[in-house]
């Protein structure tokens, strides 16, 4: 799995987040991303570190799903 490295993300529609750390399920061991959104209220998630390094299709092109920008 590509490394998840801390700082800002575009999502492929668009939206900006800021990955906080990787950190792991307490009962599965598995790695999930924790992320704040850069826009509204700043809301706080968390993804499966593997559906954050996933690509998507849109349009007939595939795209990441977050694209590290700094």
């Amino acid at each position: 799995m590509a490394e998840i490295k801390a700082g800002r993300y575009r999502h492929f529609k668009g939206m900006e987040y800021e990955v906080l750390f990787v950190a792991k399920h307490s009962e599965t061991l598995e790695e999930m991303v924790v992320y704040r959104a850069l826009y509204g209220d700043g809301g706080v998630w968390v993804r499966p570190a593997k559906m954050w390094n996933e690509t998507v299709e849109r349009d007939g092109k595939v795209f990441p799903r977050f694209e590290y920008i700094g």
